[in-house]
């Protein structure tokens, strides 16, 4: 099922990755194994809902060195660093880069299994926040140039007059304009409207 949860485990130990598999399994959780972060990478791109569970010391490419890839290319899969003592610096580090949680090894199975919940949880939200965006930005994609240069007008808070002035057409223009643009963005009112654009981190208000 596509909207089915996996937990990526990523372990350099064979033992542990048996383990862990085990673990989730006997919580009905799909899980995908992989021995190291390069092997993970191969089978990119991969995607929510889920978690990904990252050992910090791995052969090749790092779980740090990792996690920051995976911050960029897949907001929707929260990473859970594994540590062992003396890596929590590390896992710090991690964390402020964007990781979900750590966990330090020897791994207590029921905290283990409870932040995974967790992230399994803000992976459903931000896969919701995802679609949402994906959904505001093809209506935004639908409006003319025209609707465009309205619609970032309206959001700078100029008036239709000051509108049709700015780009020399008239009144009764912009407002025909605007009327579509509600219309198209699914916008009840000006407010509804600003709200929608405003909440898309890829519009600046800016012609």
């Amino acid at each position: 099922m596509a909207d089915e949860n996996i937990v990526y485990v990523i372990e350099d130990d064979e033992m542990n990755r048996a383990l862990m598999r085990d673990l989730f399994e006997s919580v009905d959780l799909k899980v995908s194994l992989y021995e190291s972060g390069n092997r993970f990478l191969e089978a990119m791109p991969v995607s929510g809902p889920g978690c990904i569970l990252l050992d910090v010391r791995m052969p090749g490419i790092s779980g740090l060195d990792l996690q920051t890839i995976v911050a960029k290319e897949i907001r929707d899969l929260p990473v859970i660093i594994v540590t062992a003592h003396g890596d929590t610096q590390m896992a710090v580090r991690a964390m402020k880069e964007g990781a979900f949680d750590f966990i330090e090894k020897p791994i207590n199975n029921q905290i283990l299994l409870d932040t995974v919940n967790k992230a399994l949880e803000e992976s459903a939200k931000l896969g919701s926040e995802m679609s949402e965006q994906a959904a505001i930005q093809a209506r935004l994609d639908f409006l003319t140039p025209r609707e465009n240069d309205v619609l970032l007008m309206i959001a700078k808070g100029k008036l239709n007059r000051q509108i049709a002035f700015d780009l020399g057409i008239t009144q009764r223009t912009v407002e025909v304009h605007r009327a579509r643009v509600m219309e198209k963005m699914q916008a009840k009112t000006v407010a509804d409207l600003l709200r929608t654009v405003m909440s898309l981190e890829s519009f600046s208000g800016k012609p």
